[in-house]
């Protein structure tokens, strides 16, 4: 596909470099000439300098031979114009980056009215990321499927753990959950497991269930967490105010530490059910003072990646239950292994994510229809939605009779709302949901998991 994406920054460079990888022909507008000199160096796209603001900069991009136009600069304004603009110049699909929270109903009305296809907003997706983490204490990551029917959730053995030296075929008697281990993480390698996978302390296990079976499932193996009732949050932005609505709907106490003093008090009009506090939350004796040791939860959200490794390893240390550490770089993630804090959130990927699954689903081909994407360990696996329809060669057939590719498993089924753990004589009935985790390669059709289809 040809795919301008308006602005250079971070989130335009994570989709950038993500949708390039996948294959498709990428043009990068910028104002920049910093920008675009470090993008056409870091990737394999064309660049063009200018104001995407400009109908004439979006024609010498080529915007009326654009299949996809994402507007991602850092206002929301120009995101507007610019998508209004392209759709009038004759892009096929228009998305745009809206991250203002007055803007978060209006969604409805501003595709209508603006022509967008679709709205991206990357501080309420994080947000959303983290109240699933913060709701389901027990696991590191939590990826939710056909709106949480079934959930994968990522669990990392302990030294002491249950599941050591435990076989896959071993583990539904002795933990007596129904739920699947669909992935495991083992050092920098990511595997597909059979029944005789032997489990070992360390390893990263992507785990599939409905929310019950895999509750019960963490309260098997000695690991479930209490919920979570009182949370601190380091840092005052966008996020944190998503983030808040959200857990106070939820009957979450909510603690929110901001240095700005202007800041915190458009936070007391933003959030008036959250307790802001005014003070340097890097300062040792302001969280102690706070009650960080007596929170549940701990969310460390400023835009400084330092600060938040640092302050969240602060907070592990006063044996807080429950972390959640932002990063706006990817250079940090690989260096909190081992640091226990696992469980870490990325605005820009959880966007690159979204697009990637949404340009996948404009390009699906016969069989069913992409619903969603979901990277896991990294990048290295995906778990992708399917929604089964009457032509795909997989509907009726006892899995059994299927000769799927290597590394790829059917992770689980939705029917009519309720979750399955797929076995050799479940078939797939049009109108259900497959979720499918592949180390195969760019799905973009269910049928494509099958041998011999491209």
């Amino acid at each position: 596909m040809n795919i301008i994406i308006v602005g250079g920054g971070k989130v335009g460079y994570s989709v950038a470099e993500t949708l390039s990888a996948e294959g498709h022909d990428i043009t990068v507008i910028d104002q920049s000439a910093a920008t675009i000199e470090r993008i056409s160096t870091a990737l394999d796209v064309i660049c063009v300098q200018g104001s995407a603001a400009n109908p004439e900069t979006l024609q010498a991009a080529g915007v009326d031979r654009a299949e996809l136009l994402l507007a991602a600069t850092e206002k929301d304004e120009v995101n507007m114009i610019c998508g209004i603009t392209a759709h009038r110049l004759g892009a096929r699909h228009v998305v745009a980056r809206i991250r203002d929270p007055e803007y978060l109903h209006q969604g409805a009305f501003l595709r209508k009215t603006m022509g967008l296809s679709l709205i991206v907003n990357p501080e309420y997706e994080c947000a959303k990321e983290i109240s699933r983490l913060l709701h389901f204490p027990s696991a590191v990551r939590v990826d939710t499927f056909s709106n949480g029917s079934v959930e994968i959730v990522d669990h990392r053995i302990p030294e002491d753990g249950k599941l050591a030296g435990m076989t896959l075929r071993e583990l539904p008697g002795a933990i007596g959950a129904k739920v699947l281990v669909v992935m495991v993480e083992r050092g920098s390698e990511a595997l597909i497991p059979h029944g005789d996978f032997t489990l070992r302390a360390g390893d990263r296990l992507s785990i599939s269930g409905s929310t019950a079976e895999l509750r019960r499932f963490f309260a098997r193996i000695g690991q479930y967490r209490r919920p979570v009732k009182s949370v601190m949050l380091m840092g005052g932005g966008r996020v944190a105010v998503y983030l808040t609505r959200m857990l106070l709907e939820s009957g979450i106490a909510v603690t929110i530490v901001e240095r700005d003093a202007a800041r915190c008090e458009l936070l007391c009009d933003l959030v008036p059910g959250a307790s802001v506090v005014c003070g340097d939350a890097t300062r040792s004796e302001v969280l102690d003072e706070e009650g960080l040791a007596r929170s549940d939860a701990f969310v460390a959200l400023t835009g400084d990646d330092g600060d938040n490794i640092i302050v969240s390893l602060f907070a592990r240390s006063c044996a807080v239950p429950k972390i959640v550490t932002k990063l706006n770089r990817d250079l940090f993630g690989g260096l909190l292994e081992g640091t226990g804090l696992d469980s870490t959130v990325s605005p820009k990927e959880l966007v690159a994510q979204q697009l990637t699954g949404y340009v996948r689903a404009l390009s699906a081909s016969r069989g069913g229809g992409m619903e969603s994407l979901h990277r896991l360990a990294d990048g290295k696996a995906e778990a992708l939605e399917f929604l089964v329809d009457e032509h795909s060669r997989m509907a009726h057939k006892p899995l059994r009779e299927l000769k799927l590719k290597k590394n790829v498993l059917i992770g689980a089924i939705i029917r009519s709302g309720k979750s399955l753990i797929p076995d050799g004589n479940t078939a797939l009935l049009p109108g259900d949901h497959a979720v499918i985790v592949s180390l195969a390669g760019r799905l973009t059709a269910l049928d494509q998991i099958l041998e011999g289809e491209r």
